[in-house]
């Protein structure tokens, strides 16, 4: 893995964050290279903005590691579109 891309630090090295459920208002922990996250207590599913260089960048791949980079593409194919769990 490359250890100077800073776009890709946040998913090697994930960042917790706590949102609140805009169903229920409890609180839901996300790390940064969860694409999505169920509420523990209502079952709301809220979204991670995570368009990053893993969609474009030719050396992803070898950047993120194979792990990371398999689950972010396949997840994308998925056909979940790009939705901001923010706020």
């Amino acid at each position: 893995m490359f250890d100077h891309c800073p776009g890709s630090r946040n998913l090697r090295t994930p960042t917790l964050a706590i949102r609140r459920c805009p169903q229920c208002g409890e609180e839901i922990e996300i790390f940064s290279s969860d694409r999505k996250v169920a509420c523990g207590h209502c079952g709301f599913v809220i979204y991670n903005d995570l368009v990053s260089c893993v969609q474009w960048c030719k050396f992803a791949r070898e950047c993120v590691g194979e792990e990371t980079y398999r689950k972010l593409v396949h997840e994308n194919k998925g056909g979940e579109g790009k939705v901001s769990g923010k706020g």
